[in-house]
């Protein structure tokens, strides 16, 4: 699976399921990512306080975090790849259209 194909939920599902990598570019390196669906909370935690070594090494493959390590990239450059590497699972990040509207409207005072 490459980083420009699109993936079904079901495709994302099966993925994950099965315990696989997908992969995305780095600094023009391919590297293997657990799907966005599975990674864990304790690392969403660390991405959100801005642990990205800690992040990254649990969610990269162990030969593609000594390939993160080795490349030093930039932080626009790590935020391409979760980009692309959520897209290639099928599931971007940060794009939740959130909760649905209530088709109920209120009263006014």
């Amino acid at each position: 699976m490459t980083d420009t194909q699109e993936v079904t939920p079901a495709e994302a599902q099966e993925t994950e399921a099965a315990g696989h990598y997908v992969t995305a570019e780095l600094c023009g390196k391919t590297l293997e990512i657990i799907p966005s669906g599975a990674w864990r909370q304790s690392a969403m935690r660390m991405l959100r306080e801005g642990d990205l070594d800690g992040f990254l090494e649990e969610v990269l493959s162990p030969e593609a975090y000594d390939i993160y390590l080795d490349l030093d990239p930039t932080n626009d450059e790590v935020s391409t790849f979760v980009n692309g590497a959520a897209e290639a699972s099928g599931e971007p990040v940060g794009k939740s259209s959130g909760p649905n509207r209530s088709q109920r409207r209120t009263r006014k005072r």
